[in-house]
């Protein structure tokens, strides 16, 4: 983000309507390559801000208007075929983004001005580390403690996506329920990239869908939950979304895993999520990080186990 940029986007926009209009009126070839090079511009800069939990939202509203632009090239053509397929995605995409939304607790210009509505510089990211301690474990810690636990509720993030981890963390969750283990999955309406994100990732891995239940669903359970294993989620479990009111994720429902009794999480790093914010939770008393891939620390869970 940079000062002015609200600004700047909203002068390459109009700049472009009115090359467009141009274009339309007098047919000039200049207009239209005007209006397609400003248009260009103008899309990069308008997604450029927009990062965290609101990425998917604005994944779902370009398909959508990918649809409706489907749907106008078919009058334009005369196509009754892609009118109709056109308008059914475009509808399909607005909805999907106007739930997405409501479940964030937040509005779709909001999400389309970029920043969570930020200016420059507020919340930014490379700001001080919360105070604290880092406890980091290894697959040995992590398979004697959710051996031992009664209740584990497994986080999935857009880490266990890029690793492809879902099938070494159902071969895991399996030999845990073997042990009598109840073991559930908690999934943020947000969570990784695009809309179902997570969803799709775990029923390719056979997931039973009865575990697999929504936040509003799980949250209230964090408390008696022993363990929390987060696999690559960051954002989407920050308690900053709660807590801060500077932070720029301050007012975005979040998984309330901090409640549980342990919380495991499986990073690469201490690197921020894609939002640029660090999560106070790293730094908790009750938290242990697993540093590495996700895919090879499930793997070593399960020899462990």
């Amino acid at each position: 983000m940079f000062n002015g940029q609200k600004a700047v986007n909203g002068l390459l926009g109009l700049s472009a309507v009115f090359a467009a209009l141009a274009f339309a009126g007098w047919g000039s070839e200049g207009a239209f390559w005007g209006m397609v090079i400003l248009f260009m511009i103008w899309g990069a800069m308008v997604v450029l801000p927009i990062g965290g939990a609101d990425m998917p939202v604005v994944i779902s509203v370009l398909n959508s208007l990918s649809g409706w632009a489907s749907c106008g090239i078919g009058f334009t053509l005369d196509n009754p075929l892609m009118i109709v397929t056109g308008a059914l995605v475009g509808a399909s995409g607005g909805i999907l983004s106007f739930i997405m939304c409501r479940a964030m607790n937040r509005d779709l210009l909001s999400v389309l001005l970029g920043g969570f509505g930020a200016e420059a510089g507020a919340g930014a990211p490379g700001g001080p580390a919360p105070a604290g301690t880092v406890k980091s474990g290894n697959a040995d810690d992590a398979a004697f403690m959710l051996k031992n636990a009664r209740s584990v509720v497994i986080v999935p993030g857009y880490g266990m996506a890029v690793a492809q981890a879902q099938h070494a963390l159902r071969e895991m969750v399996d030999m845990l329920k073997a042990e009598g283990v109840k073991v559930r999955y908690a999934i943020h309406p947000v969570a990784g990239r695009m809309p179902g994100h997570m969803n799709v990732l775990l029923a390719e891995a056979n997931v039973p869908y009865d575990d697999v239940l929504e936040m509003d669903d799980i949250n209230r359970d964090f408390a008696t939950t022993d363990v929390a294993f987060v696999i690559g989620a960051n954002d989407t479990t920050n308690p900053s979304a709660r807590n801060d009111p500077a932070s720029p994720i301050y007012g975005m429902p979040v998984l309330d895993v901090e409640n549980a009794g342990m919380v495991m999480f499986i990073k690469r790093s201490m690197a921020t999520g894609y939002a640029g914010v660090d999560n106070p939770l790293f730094y908790n008393d009750n938290t242990m990080m697993l540093f590495g891939d996700a895919k090879g620390m499930c793997e070593n869970i399960v020899k462990a186990l």
